[in-house]
């Protein structure tokens, strides 16, 4: 079904780390949203004609209301456009995109929730959705600014590794389960494409259901464009090639389903 562009509004924001911004918006793509989903926002400037994505971090149904949680990437770029909104101002926006997480296949496992960096915010409603036997949520941060720590906590047990080593574990995810002697039957994971790579290959050496949420820039955001392909191991049923879309056929993917 094709998604309706909407004007949802500013409810809240703030600056929850260094770049790092938290919004909630009102908007009634929050009845349909699923963890692992994300929205097109739309900055209010002519000049930038593209919607910048940003993933689904919470998700209130019951006030018709999305969090995002986003990293402002520079200068004069829709981010920063987007960290100066206040709230009772008005975001355009298309969404919910995107598949979301199979959390369900969950029920009564031993989970990992994997995120690194911007990849952080998805799993914090995937945490707060999921039905599991035992649930380990590992995330992954530069330094010690390690933001929505609180409410992992409120929501699983949480193992953070850092690159420098300020809080948990000195490195990245993986270590953090190797020094933490974790194990897991399903794997959940979201962040940068050499993170989820080395997810991949721990999931498949190990025989573990693995589904990753795969970070690409976009133009269109609803598979029409093919600017935001990855490669898969079947063909493209749009393309006939060995290719599927992330804002369409993902985010999430099995990750034997693709290359990464």
């Amino acid at each position: 079904m094709t998604k309706k562009r909407e004007d949802a509004v500013v409810l809240s924001q703030e600056s929850i780390a260094k770049d790092i911004y938290s919004m909630w918006l009102k908007t009634e793509a929050a009845s349909e949203a699923r963890p692992g989903q994300f929205i097109s926002m739309y900055t209010n400037d002519g000049s930038k004609l593209l919607p910048r994505p940003i993933s689904i971090c919470e998700i209130n149904k019951e006030e018709g209301s999305l969090r995002v949680v986003y990293r402002v990437t520079g200068e004069n770029t829709g981010t920063e456009q987007f960290s100066k909104m206040k709230s009772g101002e008005i975001v355009p926006i298309v969404g919910p995109l995107g598949n979301g997480f199979p959390y369900e296949r969950a029920e009564g496992k031993r989970v990992f929730l994997m995120g690194g960096g911007i990849g952080v915010p998805p799993i914090l409603e995937l945490a707060k959705q999921m039905n599991c036997g035992k649930k380990q949520i590992v995330v992954g941060y530069r330094d010690a600014e390690t933001f929505l720590k609180e409410e992992f906590e409120q929501n699983g047990e949480v193992y953070i590794s850092t690159e420098d080593g300020s809080v948990g574990t000195k490195g990245n995810v993986m270590d953090a389960i190797r020094e933490n002697s974790l194990e897991a039957d399903v794997i959940y994971a979201c962040g940068p494409t050499p993170m989820l790579r080395a997810i991949k290959n721990y999931a498949e050496e190990n025989g573990i259901e693995c589904w990753i949420s795969l970070e690409e820039r976009m133009a269109c955001g609803i598979g029409a464009c093919l600017a935001c392909v990855c490669q898969s191991k079947e063909k493209d049923h749009h393309s006939n090639v060995n290719n599927k879309r992330i804002c369409k056929d993902g985010p999430v993917f099995l990750s034997t389903e693709v290359e990464i």
